[in-house]
């Protein structure tokens, strides 16, 4: 069970950074030693932000549903995954994975059941 939730956490975040049509292209800054990037749903919304370092990825990324909603937040060291990953859904469910030397070390599942918030 344990490996299909990490399955389900990488799918989901997947889905999320992979690139769909878009009309708007993306949008890339300098920042210091870091370039940030920024890319957008077709309406123009923010879907997703973070940094490269060395064209790799590095820093926090932040993932948002087209209501701009956060929905998914992440950590990289020079491309490599790293630390905690966040993954919301259904304003009622948050995933954490914690990653180390870029491979899922221990998920955890919040769900929030109205009267009390549960760890799975």
């Amino acid at each position: 069970m344990k490996i299909f939730r990490c399955l389900l956490v990488f799918a989901v975040f997947a889905f999320f950074t992979n690139s769909n049509a878009q009309e708007k292209p993306p949008v890339f800054e300098e920042h210091g030693e870091l370039i940030k990037g920024t890319f957008y749903y077709e309406d123009g919304s923010v879907r997703q932000e973070g940094t490269y370092k060395d064209g790799k990825l590095h820093g926090k990324w932040i993932s948002y549903g087209q209501d701009g909603k956060k929905n998914a937040l992440a950590e990289y060291a020079e491309g490599q995954k790293t630390g905690k990953w966040f993954f919301w859904s259904n304003g009622d469910v948050l995933n954490e994975v914690d990653y180390s030397e870029n491979r899922i070390a221990e998920v955890k599942v919040y769900k929030n059941t109205g009267e009390r918030l549960t760890v799975n």
